[in-house]
């Protein structure tokens, strides 16, 4: 079972969660950033309590609406683009999302648009400044 995190963007983040599913006893295949797949086929409710208050206290929280793991994936992959890709994708930023993600990227910019209020090339902007 896969779960998502939001603002899971480095190896202290990683860290975290790790500790976080090993105080709950919650085990896992891996955890990547923004993304962690449970060997669990579900968390019973009162786990699942405790882990997004264990996330919460690092400053992360669990996901669960579609829309948003969709735009946190799209944020976490313009972070691992613009932070620590060696160079930049030989495609337009709008091919390289949609092959990433499998969705069309108007799809794409539209979901960003209606959960975060701006756009992607405004969050890419934002981004590359800080």
């Amino acid at each position: 079972m896969k779960i998502h995190i939001k603002n899971m963007v480095s190896l202290r983040c990683k860290m975290a969660v790790k500790d976080a599913l090993d105080n709950i006893g919650l085990h896992y295949k891996y955890i990547d950033l923004g993304e962690v797949d449970l060997i669990e086929n579900s968390i019973p409710p009162q786990q699942k309590n405790h882990l997004k208050l264990a996330l919460l206290k690092s400053g992360l929280e669990l996901l669960d609406e579609t829309k948003s793991v969709l735009v946190e994936r799209i944020k976490i992959i313009v972070i691992e683009m613009i932070q620590h890709a060696e160079e930049w994708p030989k495609h337009k930023i709008s091919v390289y999302l949609s092959k990433q993600l499998n969705h069309n990227y108007t799809y794409l910019a539209n979901q960003f648009k209606e959960v975060t209020g701006t756009t992607i090339q405004h969050y890419i902007l934002l981004q590359k400044i800080s």
